[in-house]
């Protein structure tokens, strides 16, 4: 299990009907290409490329969880919004990217100068059962389902030049993988899982300023970088990434992986129960993350599920998974920072939710 370090379609009210089918073809594990030929979204270079819609969807049925996505309103998008994965020295390594400006980072810039680093890290490299053989070695049908791993991208069609697919959002100094294990997008999965803070009675507890309600998540520290943020991981090949989100939690949040069988099958019981509500598809799309590189990068689908009366996962007791150094159950504040674009997803549950920010 993987944690990731840390994305939506501008539709036009004609293509309502492209999301939810999007969607669930996504949680099926089925590709999805075909249905954006011809009406592909244009390539931002930004963090995100926010959906917007004008009403609430119905609920998508599928054999694991329901979803729903709202509308929600999104910074503008912005070139400098694109920082994280620039950023001057690759985590984990002593490398330094090539300094790439604001108004570099789109590919229809002309910049002959541009001359990116190369770096793929020494772990990458040995070949483990997550990443792939440097490109020579093998053939990779980049944006189609390429046997168990999905190498399409929520962001539409990229290209691919010399054999290497091209980073969607702009360049980020640095070729290669770098910390990554597949060439083209890394899907990860991250679940929000909330519940209200609530007194001893039972009743949710306002804010003193805002006067609305107060979320609580459950954030983990990151042990890589001692950051705090949503626990999530990368979708195994072949694997829905429904069934991500409820086994990142439960390994990350729950480590359900050392529990003995009866608590194992107790905690099942109780995730698999709340992971089965109506979840809020909070985000789909390219994540703005440090391990970037002009020829591989995150993706991520984010769903919050929301613990409304608080006998759910809220009664099971936390405990951090291999991943992660500590776990527990954080105010939602825009005070509190976090790692990557999570804070980003905490501020559209919130606004879901009518809750403090």
């Amino acid at each position: 299990m993987r944690v990731p370090n840390y994305g939506m379609l501008h539709l036009l009210p004609r293509r309502h009907w492209i999301g939810p089918i999007r969607l669930a073809l996504t949680l099926l594990g089925l590709p999805h290409a075909v249905l954006t030929s011809g009406i592909r979204p244009a390539l931002c270079c930004t963090s995100y490329c926010p959906l917007k819609t004008s009403k609430t969807f119905t609920p998508i049925s599928t054999s694991c969880h329901n979803l729903y996505m709202t509308s929600v309103k999104t910074m503008p998008p912005s070139a400098a919004s694109f920082a994280k994965s620039r950023s001057p020295l690759y985590p984990g390594s002593k490398i330094k990217r090539f300094t790439v400006p604001d108004d570099k980072v789109d590919w229809s810039k002309n910049w002959p100068q541009y001359s990116p680093v190369g770096h793929t890290d020494a772990g990458v490299l040995k070949k483990p059962a997550w990443a792939d053989p440097e490109i020579g070695a093998f053939s990779p049908q980049f944006n189609t389902v390429d046997g168990g791993v999905d190498r399409t991208s929520f962001q539409g069609k990229y290209k691919v030049e010399s054999g290497n697919p091209i980073n969607p959002c702009g360049r980020t100094g640095l070729t290669g993988r770098g910390l990554l294990g597949r060439w083209g997008p890394n899907h990860a999965a991250d679940p929000i899982v909330t519940r209200w803070k609530v007194d001893a009675k039972g009743a949710k507890i306002l804010h003193s300023v805002s006067k609305r309600p107060i979320l609580q998540f459950v954030s983990i520290k990151r042990k890589d970088c001692g950051e705090w943020a949503i626990p999530g991981g990368m979708v195994d090949p072949g694997e829905q990434v429904s069934l991500t989100l409820q086994r990142e939690f439960s390994e990350e949040a729950l480590n359900s992986l050392s529990l003995p069988p009866p608590e194992k099958a107790k905690i099942h019981d109780r995730i698999t129960k709340l992971f089965k509500t109506p979840g809020f598809e909070v985000y789909k799309g390219y994540v703005d993350d440090p391990r970037n590189t002009d020829n591989a990068w995150m993706e991520t689908v984010a769903v919050n599920f929301h613990d409304e009366s608080g006998n759910s996962v809220s009664e099971l007791p936390l405990q951090a998974g291999d991943d992660a150094g500590q776990v527990k159950w954080v105010d939602v504040d825009s005070s509190f920072a976090l790692y990557a674009s999570h804070s980003h997803f905490l501020e559209l549950v919130s606004k879901e939710r009518k809750a403090h920010w």
